[in-house]
């Protein structure tokens, strides 16, 4: 079973002064904002999506891995990758993300497309297809250009999205312990949509994020309800990933 506790720090090893930290078992959570997050595990920080302002980058103390969804630049900025401290970190990209990258970095990446499993400083990595339906040339987010992630953390598998909809390899997720899961019109989910993918794959907790665009809080407190209303066995994990200062 999960342990779950939510709790408000100022210090600590890998982050420094965020918002809010959520501990799972062994594993600390940190939103930080839109789709930017880093998660510890075992002294190790993960990083995903990192874009946003240099100030709120700042807490994250030299990564170990950073994961990029897509080539938005609400997930991929190379400004935002310059702030970092990245002297041990590798970056784990789809192809599409490699080829924007400068030479620097692009030595430091690790390439890994839809379908494909790595395992890198004891962590099973498997990139899962994100893209909008119906599948378009034109779509915001094409099959088979950026990648999910489901992250396996000692016995803990973890699924974020990317920029998604509700599509058929989400709907078959099995065992997902914590998932991350997007919203936001006209790019990925409704919140209806995002309410049945999750009512299909079941993970046992799920932070809705990604939500800029939609109404808010009004909106995750509506997806919470679509899906307690029909499982209240699924733990969602209300965050504000919008907050002014951190």
């Amino acid at each position: 079973m999960i342990k779950y506790i939510f709790f408000i720090c100022i210090c600590f090893s890998a982050l420094r002064s965020v918002k809010a930290q959520d501990k799972i078992d062994d594993i600390t959570i940190y939103p930080i904002e839109h789709a930017t997050f880093a998660i510890t595990w075992k002294e190790k920080t993960l990083l995903f999506d990192p874009s946003t302002e240099k100030e709120k980058l700042n807490k994250v103390k030299s990564p170990d891995l950073i994961f990029i969804t897509d080539i938005h630049g609400d997930h991929f900025n190379i400004s935002s990758l310059k702030n970092l401290d990245l002297s041990r970190s590798i970056l784990i990209v789809p192809p599409v993300v490699a080829e924007q990258l400068p030479d620097d970095l692009r030595k430091q990446s690790h390439l890994i497309k839809n379908g494909e499993t790595v395992d890198l400083n004891d962590i099973k990595i498997e990139a899962v297809p994100m893209y909008n339906l119906p599948e378009s040339a034109d779509a915001f987010h094409t099959k088979g250009r950026g990648n999910g992630y489901i992250i396996t953390l000692g016995n803990k598998r973890i699924y974020i999205s990317g920029d998604t909809e509700d599509i058929p390899e989400m709907r078959e997720l099995k065992d997902i312990d914590i998932a991350f899961l997007c919203m936001n019109l006209p790019y990925t989910m409704t919140v209806k949509q995002a309410a049945e993918a999750t009512l299909a794959f079941k993970p046992k907790m799920v932070y809705p994020y990604h939500y800029r665009g939609q109404n808010g809080k009004s909106d995750i407190f509506s997806y919470k309800q679509l899906v307690n209303e029909k499982d209240s066995s699924i733990k969602v994990i209300i965050r504000d990933w919008y907050l002014r200062n951190p």
